[in-house]
């Protein structure tokens, strides 16, 4: 079959030439010129040759390498890892820097036509070269923030279907009952620490998108790495697949879900049950974000498990955390008391009784009861004034019915209650009217305006429509980004209400802590720091949040707060570090190509 000879400190292997597997002798060659590679190696330190070694062993060569986005450099291999890993001639011969690789790539991108294949364009990037994807994304925050994520992920989830490119994380239907855990298991990463996992019935303000709402998940978990540092192997995206009632979809042959009306009832939270379980068997402590869930679900799935697993619901409390961190900053500049404002919020949802619920918290801090709180937040949904005269209210809605006679609109809302504060998150465009701007700016010197919805298209009021009604004293955030505006001769930049301020940074400090639980309290101590971050320079310019190129800062100082939380409340699972600021920013990942050679 094969003979071994030794001859002084060279070997002879002779067998026959049609017994050789091409790829393996490659791969064996390879192997062999790596050693002698490490043997001639000028560095004297013996344990660093066994370190180079050690970080080479099974690490993929050639086009499989190359195909790897986790491990693939392109042009940045050196030409010692050409040589190594069987890459000489199957790239260009030039060795680029990243920066330069970065160049390349934005000035490709800035020539894309739209914003959707300025996405599509991204996403791509993703697909062949993670490092380079997140270095171009952190050092590009301001600009390419509205393309991977909202308002231009609201348009890649409608066309989803239409631009699939490559799978990614894990996808779970009805029929997969039984066997979610072993799904699971399919990830090709066993320390996963964060999940976000939707169903796709609440995308943003667009509605029920079923499997295509999957660019969520993917693109949350995105800035996660970004803005938070927690690295992509840590991360996992999850879709429910539990059909959609969107006809569309339905009748769309390019559609990925399956194609039948939406599962309710008790399969529905079986399926959502073995998640959960088969979650705590094969990612044993993960965290769980709850993403785009409709309201009937999201407010009793998160009561159900927030007791039992890590988990919270990023639309009811990381909006509430972002929407209370705008409402700190803004009294630095109307000089208010939080106790003296009354809230008018247009829309009862998720988004808006969450912040009430968080608005609470922080009243009860100041000294008021729960009801005296409660009676600072104001609803209008889509039947008028939330009083206690109506009849239909349920759940969460009822906490927040008031003694007050019916009012059918808005606007007379806003007339007859006087809030300083008017805070949009109805999903529905334009409700914030040019007379309804004038009354707040009739009765406050300073009113505050927060159009929340998203995307762009589902937005109460633009920025400039909020300045130019209140004669540029509005104090403006909104859900998706808008331009720059003058104003009465002065330049204002509208702050994004963005849950990126928020919901990174508490995924790094329970994972850096290891929180076995998610609280009301960490989502209020967030948003104290997303405030305190905001310089006396910022509020001149009409920003109420800080400036997104220091999101890095930012999510590290809000990690920091919400692990002291948990090791306070004897949350945490893991010893507290001598110096836990330094402990975290050790953690966050840089977006840096690894020497292999």
């Amino acid at each position: 079959m094969y003979k071994i000879i030794h001859d002084k400190d060279e070997m002879v292997i002779r067998f026959e030439k049609d017994l050789v597997d091409g790829e393996i002798l490659t791969r064996f060659l390879s192997h062999i010129n790596l050693q002698s590679m490490l043997k001639k190696s000028t560095t004297t330190d013996s344990a660093a040759r066994e370190r180079a070694r050690n970080r080479l062993v099974g690490l993929p060569t050639g086009i499989t390498l190359l195909r790897d986005p986790s491990l693939n450099k392109g042009s940045a291999f050196t030409l010692e890892e050409r040589e190594a890993l069987g890459l000489t001639g199957l790239l260009p011969p030039r060795v680029h820097t990243i920066d330069e690789q970065v160049q390349r790539i934005l000035e490709n991108l800035r020539k894309q036509s739209t914003d959707i294949e300025r996405y599509v364009y991204l996403i791509a990037l993703q697909d062949r070269n993670k490092t380079l994807f997140y270095r171009v994304l952190l050092d590009n925050i301001e600009e390419l923030m509205p393309i991977v994520y909202t308002p231009t992920v609201g348009q890649a989830c409608l066309e989803f279907g239409h631009i699939f490119r490559r799978p990614r994380g894990i996808y779970i239907t009805a029929r997969d009952k039984g066997r979610v855990a072993e799904l699971l298991g399919n990830w090709p990463y066993n320390n996963v620490r964060v999940i976000v996992v939707t169903d796709g019935e609440r995308i943003l303000g667009l509605g029920d998108l079923g499997a295509d709402g999957m660019g969520i998940p993917v693109g949350k978990l995105a800035l996660y790495s970004v803005c938070a540092g927690i690295h992509p192997s840590l991360s996992l995206p999850v879709t429910l697949d539990m059909g959609t009632d969107n006809a569309r979809l339905l009748n769309d042959p390019l559609y990925i879900g399956l194609q039948h009306p939406r599962i309710r009832g008790e399969l529905y939270d079986e399926m959502i049950e073995e998640f959960i379980l088969a979650v705590q068997q094969v990612f044993p402590g993960a965290l769980i974000q709850f993403e785009d869930f409709a309201n009937r679900n999201a407010f009793r799935l998160l009561q159900q498990y927030r007791d039992q697993v890590c988990c919270f619901n990023d639309d009811i409390q990381g909006t509430a955390a972002v929407t209370v961190a705008g409402i700190f900053s803004a009294l630095r500049l109307t000089g208010g008391k939080l106790k003296d404002q009354r809230f008018l919020f247009l829309g009862a949802g998720e988004a808006g009784l969450g912040t009430g619920e968080l608005l609470v918290s922080a009243l009860v801090e100041e000294g008021l009861s729960p009801e005296d709180a409660r009676r600072c937040c104001w609803y209008v949904d889509s039947k008028g004034l939330i009083v206690k005269s109506r009849t239909d209210l349920v759940g969460h809605k009822l906490l927040y019915a008031h003694d007050h006679p019916p009012v059918a609109d808005f606007h007379a809302a806003v007339e007859m209650l006087g809030p300083q504060a008017i805070i949009g998150v109805s999903g529905q465009p334009k409700r914030f009217t040019p007379e309804i701007l004038e009354t707040m700016a009739r009765i406050n010197e300073r009113p505050i305006i927060f159009s929340l919805s998203n995307p762009t298209s589902k937005s109460e009021c633009t920025a400039e429509e909020a300045y130019t009604w209140t004669g540029g004293r509005a104090i403006f955030a909104s859900g998706s980004p808008f331009e720059p505006v003058i104003t009465q001769g002065k330049k204002l930049f509208p702050s994004q209400g963005n849950n990126v301020y928020i919901f990174p940074g508490v995924g790094m400090g329970v994972m850096a802590s290891g929180a076995v639980r998610v609280t009301d309290e960490m989502f209020l101590v967030a948003a104290r720091v997303v405030a305190h971050e905001v310089s006396e320079a910022d509020l001149q310019f009409g920003r109420v949040f800080p400036p997104l190129p220091r999101i890095r800062e930012v999510s590290l100082a809000v990690a920091v707060a919400v692990a002291e939380v948990a090791y306070k409340n004897g949350l945490a699972s893991k010893p507290r570090p001598d110096d836990l600021v330094e402990h975290i920013g050790s953690l966050m990942f840089e977006p840096e190509y690894q020497l292999y050679v």
